[in-house]
């Protein structure tokens, strides 16, 4: 590997603030954590694999922040999650492996495309999730039909450890198809799969030497900054402006890659 500048250092570092900020607030971080990567010479695998791992500390933290609005059912549906969320991640990052840099760089735009669409997707999503909460209770976590969310889960995991962009925004869909309206429920259930999904695919990464660890220490570091002080950053930008700038940072990125 290169020594990389401190430049490039600086810009890395600043994108895995601004990542940790966009997962404090909707999620998204990925969108920028793996192009600027790529930027700083990264391979399309190494990039995937470091940004995986630079990203999974804030993750934890922030479900066990939501462990009181699991209630008595948190422990059993965690379970059904924690098994397809492994099992799931620890496939996708093999996936990963197999394809390789020349194919996981020929997917790439379609990958960093798909993910800010469901970015984009997000805002609708939420709003059908209030609507449905404003004309019902819902079910409570004890309702819910635990085999169908393992199933949504299963496959949300394979793509999450193939990329990961975008997990979050899935799996908050998912746990509404399956009856879910409680957001502090889902954020607390969506936040746990997130630690097991790219936690498993950043183990896998680690052992088969894909992980540029200077590259990755230096963003952890940002993405925990970015994470704590996303709030205080949200009060004073807004959501819709960070929401803007990832997407336009998406969609700008991808389109660049696949006319390149």
């Amino acid at each position: 590997m290169s020594a990389h500048t401190p430049g490039q250092l600086l810009f890395l570092l600043a994108s895995a603030i601004a990542a940790g900020v966009m997962n404090a607030l909707a999620g998204g971080g990925t969108l920028l954590t793996f192009p600027a990567l790529l930027a700083a010479g990264v391979t399309p695998v190494a990039a995937n694999a470091t940004s995986s791992l630079a990203l999974a500390p804030g993750s934890f933290s922030a479900g066990w922040g939501y462990r009181r609005e699991l209630g008595n059912y948190g422990g059993r549906m965690l379970s059904f999650l924690i098994v397809p969320s492994l099992l799931g991640g620890l496939l996708g990052a093999w996936l990963v492996t197999v394809a390789g840099d020349e194919l996981f760089r020929r997917i790439v735009p379609a990958l960093i495309l798909g993910s800010t669409l469901l970015f984009i997707l997000q805002e609708p999503l939420r709003r059908w999730r209030e609507r449905r909460m404003e004309q019902e209770q819902g079910p409570t976590l004890g309702d819910v039909h635990l085999w169908t969310l393992g199933f949504f889960q299963l496959v949300v995991s394979v793509y999450g450890g193939f990329f990961g962009a975008a997990i979050g925004i899935l799996m908050l869909a998912e746990l509404g198809l399956v009856g879910l309206t409680n957001i502090h429920q889902m954020n607390g259930l969506k936040n746990f799969g997130a630690v097991c999904i790219n936690g498993i695919a950043a183990l896998y990464f680690a052992v088969g030497n894909l992980v540029r660890w200077p590259l990755a220490a230096v963003m952890a570091v940002g993405a925990i900054l970015g994470g704590y002080f996303g709030a205080w950053l949200a009060q004073r930008l807004g959501q819709r402006t960070v929401r803007g700038v990832v997407i336009a940072t998406g969609l700008g990125i991808g389109l660049y890659m696949l006319f390149r």
